[in-house]
């Protein structure tokens, strides 16, 4: 009796013809590049370094494009914005040391917003490992270590006839929901020692799919089909798992009013009237949910940001559907359902009962009337403007990525996406640096559409070495700096805490001059000029940098 698991495809001819006779010259990063093409990457971001030099030599002799950026953290953050873009790993090629730990920054924002990155790094020589003090470069007593409460998994490399097997373990990782980096190193010698393996053919790194229990769909489902006051709050991981579409379904045939964190910015359409938008940060909107009888939270950890910085007291039965583990009734007890929120959603939709309640779009009206008016009162007309400004400028099918600046705040709350997976910030980590570098794995994913990178002076000085890595691939990235002398938000925080700010302020370039000494045009804004100048950036080929010299205000916060 034969088993379905039994059965092995069998090679043909020339595949154990090319088996038996691999073309000579080839080493073991050849074996890398290979498993990485017969996955289906195309692309690949990093850094040369001494110890990972056999890889970056059989590059050469692959079909993979190489994006080489000029600092290991702005490749991680261009690796990021590829895997979210695209869905798929993104492979990050790094060095040994030094060059793998400056990748720690854009390693922890990826696994913060399951961005799947695959880093792989070179090791120092195998007689070098198990730690001993030896004195090799770059020698780290256990490498890996520093990883392993970052990333999702670590594989560690031996021998050459590891590596496939290692990188498609990675990979299947890297994709398995929730998405996230992944570790893997190989030791220098086992890159540069000349390798008889075949060639590197064919892979199965198809995920594991994390269905949701029916019997937990089961009871979420009479929950919600016979609410009160039902509502949703959308989180990241619906845009993670492209399950857009399944939340609008669910949420009108629930009439259920969906606020979105800004993680999950564009899960559901900005204008729809049962849309609470994203001001989840604001009393109000905090109310609304408190006073839901059964909130149904998909794709979020209700986190800080996502839950009025830890203010939020639910009254009623709460429903959270979480990929992450760790995540699930982390913060709030509930009837938890670990599972991917498409198939979740998917699940839920086959089993609720449809709602009527003409008034959930009079309520979501008067709750955003009343964040409006709140707003309105604090006279932000300049910072509204400004966004307003960015949006009118911006193509609607366009993505942007946003640093840690004030403007991106705004944007957290105030900002239409006009669709998932266009709008993506810092926020999971909370680093400095991330919107330009991110902007250029963007534009390197999607070539066919302009891409927006916002940041605040600060942190566009963490950044502007990638001017060379815009200039060197043409990437279609306007980069708009707001230029306000300092770290905006920490000079508010300060004054807001003792009365004045300490270690603030900074001295910078000339922004338009420097990106022009890049051979980048650059334009020097106001707030009336923006749109215009923006817009115009954007419509242009290639790269691009607007400078708009401007002071914003946070509006005032309501969990205090």
């Amino acid at each position: 009796m034969t088993h379905d698991h039994d059965l092995v495809l069998r090679p043909t001819e020339a595949q154990i013809s090319a088996a038996l006779n691999p073309p000579p010259g080839r080493n073991g990063g050849d074996l890398v590049v290979e498993t990485l093409a017969a996955l289906g990457a195309t692309t690949v971001f990093g850094l040369p370094g001494q110890h990972a030099l056999g890889v970056f030599d059989a590059l050469r002799r692959s079909d993979l494009r190489y994006i080489g950026l000029r600092v290991e953290n702005n490749a991680g953050f261009a690796a990021d914005a590829y895997g979210r873009i695209t869905g798929e790993a993104a492979p990050l090629l790094l060095s040994t040391g030094p060059g793998a730990l400056t990748s720690l920054a854009a390693l922890q924002e990826a696994a913060s917003a399951s961005a799947p990155v695959l880093a792989i790094s070179s090791q120092i020589p195998t007689a070098g490992l198990g730690g001993g003090r030896h004195g090799y470069l770059h020698e780290l007593p256990d490498q890996a270590a520093s990883f392993r409460g970052v990333v999702k998994s670590v594989h560690t490399v031996r021998a050459q006839s590891q590596i496939a097997s290692a990188i498609e373990a990675a990979w299947k990782s890297a994709l398995t929901a929730p998405h996230g980096p992944v570790w893997v190193e190989i030791p220098q010698d086992v890159l540069l020692a000349e390798t008889s393996i075949p060639v590197v053919t064919g892979g199965d790194a198809f995920p594991e799919e994390l269905p949701p229990r029916p019997e937990l769909t089961a009871v979420a489902a009479d929950l919600l089909s016979n609410a009160a006051r039902p509502a949703i709050i959308a989180g990241g991981g619906v845009v993670r798992s492209d399950a857009s579409g399944k939340l609008r379904q669910l949420a009108q045939t629930l009439q259920a009013p969906v606020v979105t964190t800004p993680g999950g910015k564009g899960a559901f359409p900005w204008t729809h009237p049962l849309s609470l938008q994203s001001w989840i940060e604001d009393r109000h909107t905090t109310d609304f949910l408190e006073d839901a009888d059964v909130l149904l939270v998909v794709g979020s950890g209700l986190g800080e940001l996502s839950s009025n910085y830890h203010t939020f007291r639910p009254r009623g039965r709460v429903i959270q559907i979480e990929a992450d583990l760790g995540k699930l009734e982390s913060n709030h007890p509930a009837l938890g359902i670990h599972a991917d929120a498409r198939l979740a959603l998917q699940a839920l939709l086959e089993t609720v009962s449809p709602r009527e309640d003409a008034e959930a779009p009079e309520r979501v009206r008067a709750v955003l009337a009343k964040v409006s008016d709140r707003i309105a009162a604090q006279e932000l007309t300049l910072e509204q403007d400004v966004l307003a400004s960015v949006r009118r400028a911006l193509p609607a099918d366009s993505p942007s990525f946003w640093d840690m600046t004030i403007l991106a705040y705004w944007a957290w709350s105030a900002f239409d996406a006009k669709g998932p997976n266009l709008l993506h910030s810092a926020q999971g980590a909370g680093g400095l640096g991330y919107g330009f570098p991110a902007a250029l794995g963007a534009a390197v994913a999607d070539p066919s559409r302009p891409v927006l990178a916002v940041s605040g002076d600060g942190g566009a000085l963490y950044s502007v070495a990638e001017l060379a890595t815009a200039r060197q691939y043409d990437l279609n990235v306007t980069w708009l700096i707001v230029d306000d002398g300092g770290y905006g938000i920490l000079r508010e925080y300060m004054t807001d805490a003792f009365g004045q700010a300490t270690g603030t302020e900074l001295s910078r370039p000339d922004y338009v001059a420097l990106a022009e000494s890049f051979g980048v045009p650059g334009v020097r804004t106001t707030p009336g000029t923006l749109a215009d100048d923006l817009s115009k950036a954007l419509g242009s080929p290639g790269p691009s940098v607007v400078v708009l010299p401007a002071v914003l205000r946070m509006f005032a916060p309501t969990h205090q």
